[in-house]
């Protein structure tokens, strides 16, 4: 079947709660792209918003659990990639690639920027070693497919206020050949638990899911 409605999501930093959404995602047929820091990807790495503790998951069984989804860079050490010189680029990118696919058996193709901050020497770096695509952390608001892959706008955050008007919006829309949608969905797993809204995202999916019309994929997948 050719599809004229993608739904893809895409969640940072490889913290402890990916292991909650996972199953979610898993239960109602997602597809999620998580963005890891792999210099930075054991539990010794862990930081607390509102009296919640958020700990990065060490890199062992993550392949495991990660398993039919895409892990993209996030850069080595979650460095904004905005300034930094050729050198400083490669050490944060090169290496976080490398170690992607030598952890997880895949070298990346995409990425998500620390901080959403990318600027030219960043994205003309990336696109030389190998990543076709790089998330910011804008929100476009609409399902239009984008042009500049390196400078990708989400349709939003989980938290943004729009989300499940969008949802319907989206629904609703009757895609053509030439004008197919993407619905692109970004957050951060732990912030479900901060904001104890878990309940968010499941009836997000439940609204989404199961459609004979949607292909659900990676970012890879969508977007490539």
């Amino acid at each position: 079947m050719h599809y004229k409605k993608a739904v893809t999501f895409s969640y940072d930093d490889g913290v402890e709660q990916d292991r909650k959404l996972i199953e979610i995602f898993n239960y109602y047929k997602m597809k999620c792209t998580f963005n890891l820091n792999t210099g930075i990807q054991s539990e010794d790495s862990n930081f607390e918003i509102d009296g919640v503790q958020i700990h990065r998951m060490n890199q062992e069984g993550l392949g495991e659990l990660y398993k039919g989804h895409e892990i993209a860079v996030h850069g080595l050490t979650h460095a904004a990639p905005t300034g930094l010189s050729e050198k400083e680029l490669k050490k944060e990118f090169l290496m976080d690639a490398q170690n992607i696919e030598r952890l997880y058996g895949k070298y990346p193709v995409g990425m998500a920027y620390a901080y959403g901050s990318v600027d030219d020497a960043a994205a003309n770096y990336l696109a030389s070693i190998g990543i076709r695509y790089g998330r910011t952390v804008e929100a476009a608001h609409g399902f239009e497919l984008q042009k500049d892959l390196l400078h990708f706008k989400s349709t939003c955050h989980h938290e943004d206020e729009k989300l499940f008007e969008l949802a319907e919006e989206f629904l609703d829309i009757k895609a053509t050949e030439d004008s197919p949608k993407l619905f692109y969905i970004w957050g951060h797993s732990y912030e479900f638990e901060v904001n104890r809204n878990w309940e968010r995202i499941e009836k997000l999916c439940d609204m989404l899911c199961g459609k004979d019309d949607i292909f659900y994929g990676t970012n890879a997948e969508c977007l490539l």
